[in-house]
């Protein structure tokens, strides 16, 4: 019976050797490849490294989109004894040294010229000094040549040339791979995988074979898939959830897993597949609503007259059946209408019409999205984990969702709330500790429970709520306590909110700094000729001020007195990853922002009405240039 992933893949291999496993888009055709065609890519690329020298216990580090060949190094990789780790491809060098260094990576599989010319950059050169330079790396592995024809680095290979070295290493050493691959056992390490890194440098959990086999096993009995479904794989893969979906399900059940061609192809690819599941943190589910009301915006006439009628139509229903109340007999029909002339053909331009279930997570979504969907007739539920525990721990059930709730726990999985009010959990798909790093693990890893640093309670149906970080859950000085995360979530409702930072717990009331989406309200501008040249110029636009108000105006509504946001500012730049604001996922690094920005939320507790900003920028040729702006500083209240 199958343990490691790589066995899995060759038990589809054997049973099904013809059937799809992975399909690729490339110059506008789809691709196949069968199980048997993937399997022996693998075992060639897998022998392939072994002859470079790859041992047992070792790390490969692979870096790039979503692409066959991603899968293809990773288990190659666990088939032969090592582990892999997957970096985000538009992650900066810096980052990437800090990780490939802590893995103690040996090869490093990229796609491209441009991760090609990050390794190159970190590369060690006689004298440099070894903490801004690679250790360890013996070569690097590229799979897309375009551009690299003139380099000549003797640590550089050519991926089907490490397949053809693996298959001159099989003719020599016939039984080699099969040997090596029934040694795998479940509790070999198989990932090590990156948190997000809120708080700092990310951690490596270390995840086995056996903890992402029983968290795949466990989902797929509560939703089942079968293996003529269909799943697109557009999030990097880099990210547990993918992983989670991609080997941990998919090579359980046998789906086909489809790879878009280019990031700006994602929609259009989603419509052609029509996947069955789909998985996504919520900034893809709050893009895909911006999107809509956008569109809605700018069709005609009649369009946004039959959906004004159908939302709340759509809304009447999605409430009813979170009630668990069965639909009149007026409503079933006013639906039924509903749904055919309008929510049918957005779930068809979202790809979104075939879908027997979807997933969130990685963070809280907001309710006003989540009911958006439901309405809809999207099947979306919440999911609650971690990369410590693969991924998930917590679902909503089909027919039992609540919005603000994450659902119950999933087979062999517990849950309890310590006396602080933070939840903690206890499954078999537990990661075994951080990679070198027993002070992190220890603090996470307490007599067998894990500690997720989120605070949060279940209620009468056993539902788990959750409410925030625990370190991030704000008391006011009335002593109310709120989730700024909650708040945030209902800003992002609005098409012209791309991000939000809400403040309070240190100061007598809430206030936010908020970033414009500038693709939506640059639209916006221009329907009204409103002229203006950069995000900044649109930012601080009078007339965008309103517009924003307005949106804060909304979020407040439904709030207590005391969280209601009263002052916000407009960022003059959008909060950026590479700027080490976000992690790679979008998450807010909370600590870091509030310390960078410090001068702008005193000045949002002052009396001021707007602040003096001195920016530096550097230019792609390293010039720098100091901008100075003023912002605006607004009142929520009209």
């Amino acid at each position: 019976m199958a343990e490691t992933l790589p066995q899995f893949l060759f038990e589809h291999a054997q049973k099904t050797p013809r059937r799809i496993a992975l399909r690729e888009r490339n110059y506008g055709i789809w691709q196949s490849l069968t199980w048997q065609e993937y399997a022996e890519k693998v075992k060639f690329f897998s022998l392939g490294l072994v002859s470079l020298g790859l041992q047992p216990g070792e790390t490969i580090a692979i870096i790039g989109d979503n692409r066959p060949e991603w899968l293809i190094a990773e288990l190659a990789a666990q088939a032969a004894g090592a582990k892999s780790i997957g970096l985000y491809q538009d992650a900066v060098v810096k980052e990437m040294i800090y990780i490939l260094n802590h893995a103690g990576v040996s090869f490093v599989v990229v796609e491209d010229q441009e991760q090609v010319d990050k390794i190159l950059e970190m590369w060690p050169e006689v004298g440099a000094d070894r903490e801004s330079s690679l250790q360890g790396v013996r070569k690097v592995i590229y799979y897309d040549p375009k551009g690299l024809r003139s380099y000549t680095e003797n640590f550089l290979a050519y991926f089907p040339d490490v397949l053809a070295l693996g298959q001159m290493y099989e003719v020599q050493n016939p039984g080699e791979f099969e040997r090596r691959l029934a040694a795998g056992k479940g509790e070999d390490i198989a990932i090590l995988s990156t948190t997000s890194g809120t708080t700092g440098n990310p951690k490596l959990a270390m995840l086995t074979h056996r903890s992402m086999v029983s968290m795949g096993r466990n989902l797929m009995s509560v939703d089942p898939l079968k293996p003529e479904d269909e799943f697109v794989s557009f999030l990097p893969l880099a990210w547990i959830g993918e992983q989670m979906m991609v080997l941990s399900c998919g090579l359980q059940i046998g789906f086909t897993v489809n790879f878009p061609e280019e990031p700006e192809t994602v929609q259009h690819d989603l419509r052609e597949i029509g996947p069955r599941v789909m998985f996504s943190p919520p900034r893809i589910w709050e893009n895909l609503v911006s999107q809509v009301q956008v569109k809605i915006q700018d069709s005609a006439w009649l369009k946004r007259r039959l959906y004004e009628w159908a939302m709340p139509v759509g809304y009447r229903m999605a409430d009813t059946r979170f009630r668990k109340e069965a639909p009149s007999r007026l409503l079933r029909l006013q639906y039924l209408l509903a749904d055919w002339l309008v929510f049918q053909a957005i779930k068809d331009h979202l790809g979104l019409r075939h879908l027997k279930r979807a997933y969130t997570g990685g963070a809280a979504l907001g309710p006003d999205v989540f009911r958006f969907f439901h309405a809809l007739g999207v099947n979306l539920k919440q999911i609650y984990g971690q990369t410590e525990i693969n991924g998930i721990a917590v679902v909503h059930r089909d027919g039992d969702v609540k919005f603000q709730t994450v659902g119950t726990p999933i087979p062999q999985t517990e849950i309890k709330i310590d006396e602080n009010g933070e939840i903690l959990m206890r499954s078999p798909a537990v990661m075994e500790g951080y990679y070198r790093n027993p002070t992190a693990t220890a603090e996470a890893l307490v007599d067998g429970w894990l500690r997720s640093g989120d605070a949060g309670y279940f209620d009468e149906d056993g539902h788990l709520i959750v409410i925030d970080r625990a370190k991030d859950v704000m008391t006011l000085h009335d002593g109310t306590k709120f989730s700024p995360q909650f708040i945030e979530n209902k800003l992002k409702f609005s098409p012209y909110i791309k991000e939000a930072v809400v403040f309070g717990g240190d100061w007598p009331f809430v206030t936010a700094m908020i970033n414009i989406d500038f693709g939506n309200v640059g639209k916006w501008a221009e329907s009204r000729q409103i002229a203006y040249t950069t995000y900044t110029d649109l930012a601080q636009k009078p007339q965008v001020y309103e517009l924003v108000q307005r949106h804060v105006q909304q979020a407040n509504a439904d709030l207590p007195p005391a969280a209601r946001i009263r002052r916000f500012l407009l960022l003059h730049k959008e909060l950026d990853a590479d700027d080490a604001e976000l992690t790679r996922t979008r998450k807010v690094r909370r600590n870091l922002v509030a310390q960078r920005y410090d001068d702008l939320i005193s000045a949002l507790y002052s009396q001021n009405d707007h602040v003096d900003v001195v920016t530096t920028i550097t230019y792609q040729d390293g010039r720098t240039a100091t901008l100075q702006t003023r912002l605006s500083i607004a009142s929520a209240d009209a």
